[in-house]
């Protein structure tokens, strides 16, 4: 009897050490240095409880190949983060192990090759007759070799002295927006960001949005705006039924694009050079119009529009302006449900990154891991596991759309249901 019970408790161990075998999984990679094309040997590779405030739970040192392994503990979720020249890069760890390449870029405070290819300004009165303005900057950074530009004033930007900010978020190439800190730079309206600039993936490029609001009492207020970047574009949207008039110096042009909003556009502007207009009166800027517009639009070729320079949304201005590929996210309404989710994703993880540089590459599942410390904790681990694949899923929906892949009836369906989803999701925080 005695044996018996032995070889149950043998048996037993058995199975224990079978089942953490099973959820134990082992994920190696090699780290790439993109700015000399050789493995990055010596850098620190850590494995990120995501459910447990983004601990560190597993580390390993690259060797001089470059490569690393990781012992995943369990089945997740978890990043993998390389600390590179103080500088941090993320992927999301394999489920189940598998390869985890990633590369990375050496840093320095200023590059060449950094530039803006569209400052837009998006302004509306919202209920109480303030005015509302979202300012968007899509920042290139076209190095060679390529070379993340990060320092605590990575980029700076002005705004009007009297703005009121109620909201900022940068997004990598390739990411999502996430809630970031914006630091006070100098005299009244200068603020820096302390956030990446890192090379561009492909078209894609590194965003900044600012939401403030503008003392509007008298119904008019006048911008002087300026950039600190040699920029390419500097828009702005209105709602048909605002006014807006240039200063004598300032070329804008009327671009007509689409019916619910107004478009004026100046091409090339200089850092430092004044930007000169008035806006007045009152109204509201219709985001859904542009997405229920492009969607299932086709060109004469019969190829998706999205896929083409124009974004989905109708011919491009002056081909290959970059104005119109960026107009579509800038007036989708499902493009701010994104970014609040993501902002609300992950925001105590953060917490246990306090003093570690904010230069993650993060694919958009895991983007939202880097927002500002001071933001609020986190959600239950349901509701976070929720609104992650709420994220991901209406990502994925955008991509597909944009691709040309998802019929306009498909589309329209899927999104309704997920946006139904993520609202009572997000109620419920």
């Amino acid at each position: 009897m005695k044996s018996i019970r032995v070889y149950a408790g043998i048996l037993a161990l058995g199975f224990l050490v079978i089942g953490a075998a099973a959820h134990a999984a082992s994920v190696s990679g090699t780290v790439t240095d993109k700015t000399t094309g050789k493995p990055a040997a010596g850098d620190t590779v850590e494995l990120l409880d995501v459910q447990a405030g983004m601990s560190a739970i597993v580390r390993a040192t690259t060797n001089g190949s470059g490569h690393y392994t990781l012992n995943e503990p369990g089945s997740g979720p978890y990043l993998i983060r390389v600390t590179h020249q103080g500088a941090g890069y993320f992927i999301a760890a394999p489920q189940g192990g598998g390869q985890g390449d990633i590369p990375v870029y050496d840093v320095a405070a200023k590059v060449s090759g950094v530039f803006i290819e569209a400052d837009v300004i998006e302004a509306e009165t919202d209920p109480s007759g303030a005015l509302k303005v979202d300012e968007r900057y899509f920042v290139h950074n076209t190095s060679s070799p390529p070379t993340t530009q990060w320092s605590p004033k990575s980029f700076s930007i002005v705004l009007p002295p009297d703005a009121e900010v109620t909201d900022t978020a940068a997004q990598r190439p390739g990411g999502l927006p996430t809630s970031v800190k914006m630091d006070a730079d100098g005299p009244k309206g200068h603020y820096s960001f302390d956030f990446p600039i890192q090379p561009d993936d492909n078209e894609k490029d590194t965003l900044f949005q600012i939401g403030y609001t503008l003392p509007y009492a008298s119904g008019k207020y006048a911008f002087k705006a300026s950039v600190t970047l040699p920029a390419d574009n500097f828009a702005v949207l209105l709602p048909m039924s605002m006014t807006f008039k240039s200063d004598a110096g300032a070329a804008f042009r009327s671009v007509n694009e689409d019916p619910g909003v107004q478009t004026f556009l100046l091409k090339s502007a200089s850092p430092g050079t004044a930007i000169a207009f008035t806006i007045s009166g009152q109204g509201q800027i219709p985001r859904q119009s542009q997405g229920d517009n492009s969607a299932g639009a086709q060109d004469n070729g019969g190829q998706s529009a999205g896929s083409q320079p124009g974004g989905g949304i109708g011919a491009p201005i002056n081909t290959p302006d970059p104005l119109s590929k960026y107009k579509w996210w800038i007036l989708s309404g499902l493009a701010l449900l994104l970014a609040a989710a993501a902002a609300f994703l992950l925001r105590r993880p953060q917490e246990a990154l306090a003093g570690v540089p904010a230069t993650a590459a993060l694919p958009p599942a895991v983007h939202p891991a880097n927002v500002s410390p001071a933001a609020p904790a986190a959600p239950a681990v349901g509701s976070l596991d929720l609104l992650g694949v709420l994220k991901e899923e209406l990502f994925a929906l955008e991509s597909e759309k944009i691709a040309g892949t998802l019929s306009a009836p498909e589309y329209a369906e899927q999104k309704a249901a997920l946006e139904v989803v993520l609202k009572r999701a997000l109620k419920k925080k």
